[in-house]
């Protein structure tokens, strides 16, 4: 009997952490599985990633109409290029991963006769990425689409609620397997973080608070930005500092600009190192409206940071609250203030929270632990075919 054939399908491979999951997936294959990566042309890549698709190569699939945003043409022609792939290579398992990958890529693997489907959401659109109407558009799709899933594989039980509460599917076809660390992260020694920050320009003796992410409305970054005249009221020695770029950042630095706070606030753009830059941080936030797991946030508590974040989608089950760091209000910048405020001007309290960060995050988000359980998803799902 030859190995289980698989491919896995994601719009791009971009800077993020649904890509981070599709690479780990692929980087380490199953015993008797052999992996496919189908994917789009991407632009702003880690150096991981960047590493990751040059060994790949032979095994990659690239579409170059495969694209995040909705766009008819290219989306037809992607279709067929997909159910063209799907249809020559007769994959035993097909793996999508995120909304428009997840759309194209199940309806086009059910037409060329593939009945083995899994869908990975990496959260969901059915709030807090655009208005009613399309948002209640969208959850008809995922409705109809659910006919083409064999099984949802989903990051967060809050995940598997809403794909119950929004009539997607039914719980006996939701698997939860949540989303693990490549490596056991360590908290940086005392020089290394301050070899760090002298490399961006952070002066010794000053705070830092940063957001990593991309900057899009659903990331909330423009809260992020509110809430930094609302910090320095009472604290001065801190720096801000807002890694990775979109849409938003043009507008985010105008705003800096009207708040006058040029001098308090770095945009580094993409980074390669951003996992470094995070592990000198004092405090990250991550100020998402909606958010399935927000890995920038398991690789700070990883490395010692202390987070403080939106009480949304997966979030309050990748941090404990209170404990690890400190969720608040979605789009409420005085709450994040508050928070960012109370950690910089504790140090016991940072510091305890640093710890029970670090511990968490390496108990319970491992990269073994989410093979493990992918696995046992993939034998079930073949089983009862």
């Amino acid at each position: 009997m030859g190995k289980i054939r698989i491919a896995h399908v994601i719009t791009r491979m971009d800077w993020g952490g649904s890509p981070d999951i599709v690479r780990i997936l692929c980087e380490n294959p199953f015993e008797g599985y052999d992996v496919t990566l189908i994917t789009g042309e991407s632009g702003h890549i880690t150096a991981g990633t960047e590493r990751f698709l040059k060994n790949f190569r032979s095994k990659t699939i690239v579409i170059r109409s495969f694209r995040r945003d909705i766009d008819p043409f290219h989306d037809i022609v992607c279709f067929m290029e997909l159910y063209k792939v799907f249809k020559k290579e007769k994959f035993d398992i097909v793996h999508t991963h995120t909304a428009k990958a997840g759309a194209l890529g199940r309806l086009a693997a059910w037409a060329a006769g593939n009945r083995a489907i899994v869908h990975t959401p990496h959260g969901n659109n059915f709030y807090g990425y655009f208005g009613r109407f399309m948002s209640g558009f969208i959850v008809l799709i995922e409705r109809a689409l659910e006919r083409c899933t064999k099984v949802f594989a989903v990051l967060s039980e809050l995940e598997k609620e809403d794909l119950v509460r929004f009539r997607i599917t039914t719980e006996n076809k939701i698997a939860v397997v949540p989303s693990g660390l490549e490596k056991e992260y360590q908290p940086a020694d005392k020089r290394e973080i301050l070899s760090r920050r002298e490399s961006i320009g952070i002066k010794e003796g000053m705070r830092l608070v940063g957001l990593v992410s991309r900057l899009e409305p659903v990331k909330g970054p423009g809260y992020f930005i509110d809430a930094v005249p609302l910090i320095l009221k009472n604290i001065e020695d801190v720096v801000f500092m807002v890694v990775g770029d979109g849409s938003m950042r043009p507008c985010l630095e105008e705003r800096v600009k009207k708040y006058g706070l040029e001098k308090s606030v770095k945009f580094t753009g993409w980074r390669d190192d951003a996992s470094e830059l995070i592990s000198c941080l004092d405090v990250l936030v991550q100020p998402s409206c909606n958010e399935g797991v927000g890995r920038v946030l398991l690789e700070a508590q990883a490395m010692g940071v202390p987070v403080v974040a939106s009480r949304v989608g997966g979030i309050p089950e990748m941090v404990k609250p209170g404990v690890t760091g400190i969720l608040v209000e979605p789009g409420d910048s005085a709450g994040l203030a508050k928070a960012v405020s109370s950690l910089l001007t504790d140090d016991v309290k940072r510091q305890q929270m640093a710890g029970e960060a670090a511990e968490w995050a390496n108990a319970n988000f491992t990269r073994d632990g989410m093979l493990t359980r992918m696995r046992s998803v993939y034998s079930k799902m073949l089983d009862k075919i």
